[in-house]
């Protein structure tokens, strides 16, 4: 089974929210401090967690508390030579003799917050410089968290990425003051990350800061997809707490377990003689479109990986007949059968649903009748030597072809696939 993560963030992310959220689950602080002390940076911080309350609810919150706060100084002048740029941080980042996935995910995650940063001033993102988003606490708050993710032993992809998910993000609201003055919240990076990987965000009408773009910076370069929690059996929650108090428990609510892909999992119940799967739903109403481009639609979506096409007729406001068009497709297949749907029909709005279905086994095999062969679907129940066949079905296909061929009705041919199917395996 796959170890994989969902962060729901019902108030925001940090990057001492994923700190606190890893502590949590169990990564320990002192690991993450041996592996820190790395970078070269133990005399300028020192990192600690304690268990608080947010609202009556206990998490993790992890401090990192500076020793010079000088060096922290938000002002230019006086902190110049502490400036970090990205070179510098990549190159403490390879010496650092880190795991391997925890130096190469630090790595992206400052990359594309560099990237950010630098399309927001308009400057290369070489030439970023590392300011509150940056100093010490950004450097311990992505390492620690890339060290914690690997450390868990989440799964990484075909390309080395984390099975992470997470969930929309609230944007926040008001301002905050920051290097260049007070900034409107969402601030301009995170709505640059945003921006860079077409993040959901909802408002849920608190007006604070609540994602930092650390938080952000970590959560667009690591998380696979974004939305509703994946399928996944839950082994342990992780809350990290963030720092200031909120309407809502201000924490982040870290998901750990393994990935439910629903494999045939057959165990001594009765029940489980069938495989259950996540399907995505895509479901919308038409009143004005010519019928004869329903068709089309129909064979452009088995075309982008539709499992299942069909309309109903229905009545619609000012009395009109019209249809309801509902597509079935697995889950990675939404967005192209959602495309297909807005560029072929005259919708506005396509309502989606993720749902369980249970599904037979099922195979095909190949029956030779007189008038030549037959492809023969067979579904079936549990496993053998306990197998139950549960439906047979000679495809429409093959049947149509030589019904038409030699001119024999299509119930005959179908007739003869089953009959000689039952023969070859009674």
């Amino acid at each position: 089974m796959n170890k994989i993560a969902y962060l729901q963030c019902p108030t925001g992310i940090s990057g001492d929210m994923c700190l606190g959220a890893l502590v949590s689950l169990g990564v320990p602080v002192e690991y993450l401090i041996e592996k820190l002390n790395g970078l070269g940076i133990e005399q300028e911080y020192q990192l600690r967690a304690e268990l608080v309350q947010r609202n009556g609810q206990q998490a993790t919150k992890v401090h990192v508390d500076l020793l010079h706060d000088h060096h922290h100084h938000h002002d230019h002048e006086h902190s110049h030579q502490h400036t970090r740029h990205l070179p510098e941080i990549e190159q403490m980042i390879l010496k650092a003799g880190l795991p391997s996935r925890a130096e190469a995910w630090s790595l992206a995650v400052f990359r594309q917050l560099a990237v950010a940063e630098g399309a927001v001033h308009g400057i290369s993102p070489e030439k970023v410089h590392f300011h509150e988003v940056g100093a010490i606490d950004a450097i311990v708050d992505i390492v620690g968290t890339c060290l914690g993710l690997d450390w868990l032993g989440i799964e990484s992809n075909e390309e080395g990425w984390p099975l992470l998910y997470c969930s929309a993000f609230p944007t926040g609201g008001g301002t905050v003051r920051a290097a260049h003055g007070q900034m409107a919240v969402p601030v301009p990076a995170v709505l640059k990350l945003w921006e860079m990987r077409g993040c959901p965000v909802y408002s849920n009408g608190i007006d604070r800061e609540l994602v930092t773009p650390t938080g952000a910076a970590i959560a667009t370069t690591l998380v696979k997809d974004f939305g509703s929690p994946p399928a996944i059996a839950i082994k342990q929650i992780g809350l990290g707490a963030g720092t200031i108090n909120l309407p809502i428990p201000n924490i982040l609510r870290l998901w750990f377990g393994e990935s439910a892909t629903l494999q045939p999992n057959f165990s001594d119940s009765e029940d489980n003689s069938s495989n259950l799967e996540t399907i995505s739903v895509l479901e919308t109403q038409i009143d004005d479109l010519n019928p004869q481009a329903i068709g089309y639609v129909f064979e452009a979506l088995f075309a982008a990986g539709a499992v299942d096409v069909f309309t109903q007729a229905i009545g619609m406001k000012k009395s009109r007949p019209g249809i309801l068009l509902t597509v079935i497709c697995h889950p990675e297949n939404l967005l192209t059968c959602e495309a297909v749907v807005f560029r072929e029909t005259t919708t506005l709005g396509i309502r989606r649903t993720t749902q369980q279905r249970a599904i037979l086994q099922r195979e095909i095999q190949e029956v030779e009748i007189e008038y030549g062969k037959v492809r023969v679907k067979l579904a079936w129940k549990g496993q053998s030597p306990e197998k139950v066949i549960a439906n047979v079905q000679p495809e429409y296909e093959d049947c149509a072809e030589l019904a038409r061929k030699h001119n024999i009705p299509w119930r005959e041919i179908q007739r003869l696939a089953l009959q000689r199917w039952y023969l070859v395996n009674s």
